[in-house]
């Protein structure tokens, strides 16, 4: 298989192809990323910002443009790939508006007799390392803090993600980023561990499984590199009671199944009180029963989409063939389309038991897994008995006790009756074996960041 591609994962063409970089090209990255870097951090903060406010507009202009490039690319639909496009567009022009104020030196208060100052200042070339899911979304929340704080950009995308990663590179190019401040790079695994341990890198950001973060974390550990590692998630979604059992349900199922089900922080276990947990799955194997499967371009309604490839498809499926030969009851859906489409009926899975191997497994696919639980606490025991900690949210027609169960979830994001609120300026990240760092909001442009002291004796 061509490592760089473009692949409909509707009918497994390969639409166009791009040859891996050459160390010699790896070297010449390296080199202009570390010269922009000397030339950018000596602008102005707002100077930089205008060109990241420039991007920003560009991606507003050319958005079916951009959406139609990622629907061909991984599979999700026009609609979808379009809200991808804008929130997108969203979280650069936050970090162009705010991100100045975000980064403003301020003075802290000292014992000794002087003015101590703290700055956040740009540390230099950052490498990212991201996934196919969300092919600009997950660039944007790297790239844009850390453009206007200063650093430059080296960008390794997804093998699948080839033309809009290039896409991305021209757009930042036209708004005034100087050449050399972001550059994608066709990089192979061995070369990603070069530029890691090249000390004109100054720091990595990885979104993607938990093994590769393991991978980036002991290269960056070993040369002593910050890195950001935003991995897998198995969030919970716990159901305390509801007025609308039925209207839950239909928030959990269209959730659990956008992008395909490929999202990180995806509500990946329902976990339903005993009284309301008959109507809950009931309502879910309606909603996932008489499905079909339709071009991503043109997605009509009782359709979905493929999953970003024949691979993807494949490994869900036998995720899900596993758990029910554990124990587990497939309710509806879940069947593997003929080759060489990716398509993957999405599905309703119960009874996945506790002591199964399946039962850790994070599904990276269409699946909604459902648990019954007969109180608060055993609701929260079941939420908590995970490795995983990226999110999780709380129902209940009392928001008091809803809280308080969110208050105990081992996750870097709670929510009480919302699945994951999701915004420019909210953070992201998770704990446990979800990764540690924070992307996005006031808190995301200070990951790459040297808070440097500025102390002047009086």
């Amino acid at each position: 298989m061509t490592k760089y591609r473009v692949q409909n994962p509707a009918t497994g063409e390969i639409v166009e192809t791009f040859e891996v970089a050459t160390d010699a090209q790896i070297e010449q990255t390296l080199a202009a990323a570390d010269a922009a870097y000397r030339e950018w951090r000596e602008r102005s903060v707002q100077e930089r910002a205008a060109a990241v406010k420039r991007v920003a507009e560009l991606f507003e202009e050319r958005k079916d443009e951009l959406a139609r490039l990622i629907a061909v690319e991984m599979g999700k639909s026009i609609a979808e790939s379009l809200d991808e496009v804008e929130f997108a567009r969203s979280i650069i022009e936050y970090y162009a508006v705010h991100g100045p104020s975000l980064i403003t030196d301020h003075e802290i208060p000292s014992t000794i007799p002087g003015k101590a100052i703290i700055e956040q200042l740009p540390v230099g070339a950052l490498l990212g390392v991201m996934p196919w899911n969300f092919p600009y979304y997950q660039v944007a929340r790297f790239a844009a803090p850390n453009l206007v704080l200063g650093n430059t950009i080296i960008l390794k995308h997804a093998d699948i993600c080839a033309r809009s990663a290039l896409t991305i590179q021209e757009i930042m190019e036209e708004a005034g980023v100087p050449v050399g401040g972001y550059q994608n790079v066709f990089a192979s695994h061995e070369q990603i561990a070069s530029m890691i341990a090249d000390p004109r890198v100054q720091g990595v950001s990885l979104t993607g499984s938990e093994r590769a973060g393991a991978i980036i974390g002991e290269q960056a550990g070993r040369h002593l590199k910050k890195c950001v590692l935003e991995l897998g998630g198995i969030d919970p979604m716990v159901v305390l009671d509801a007025d609308d059992v039925a209207g839950v349900a239909k928030a959990a199922w269209d959730f659990r199944v956008y992008n395909g089900g490929q999202v990180c922080n995806s509500n990946k276990r329902l976990i339903v009180m005993d009284d309301i947990y008959d109507e809950f799955v009931a309502e879910l194997r309606r909603l996932a029963t008489g499905l079909e499967p339709g071009d991503q371009l043109d997605l009509r309604e009782g359709q979905y989409a493929p999953m970003s490839s024949r691979a993807a498809a494949e490994t869900v499926h036998a995720q899900v063939q596993k758990a029910v030969a554990e124990g587990a009851t497939l309710e509806a859906g879940g069947v593997l389309s003929d080759g060489p489409g990716a398509y993957y009926s999405p599905a309703v899975l119960t009874g996945v038991p506790r002591d199964s191997e399946s039962y850790g497994e994070e599904l990276f696919g269409p699946v909604a897994t459902v648990y019954r639980v007969h109180s608060d606490e055993e609701a929260l025991e079941l939420a908590n008995d995970c490795a995983l900690g990226l999110g999780g949210s709380v129902f209940s027609t009392d928001e008091a006790r809803a809280a308080r169960v969110a208050s105990r979830l081992e996750v870097g994001m709670t929510h009480v009756n919302t699945i994951a609120a999701e915004a420019a300026e909210l953070p992201f990240g998770g704990v446990k074996r979800s990764g540690f760092g924070r992307e996005m909001g006031p808190v995301g442009i200070g990951e790459f960041a040297n808070r440097r002291l500025s102390f002047v004796a009086r």
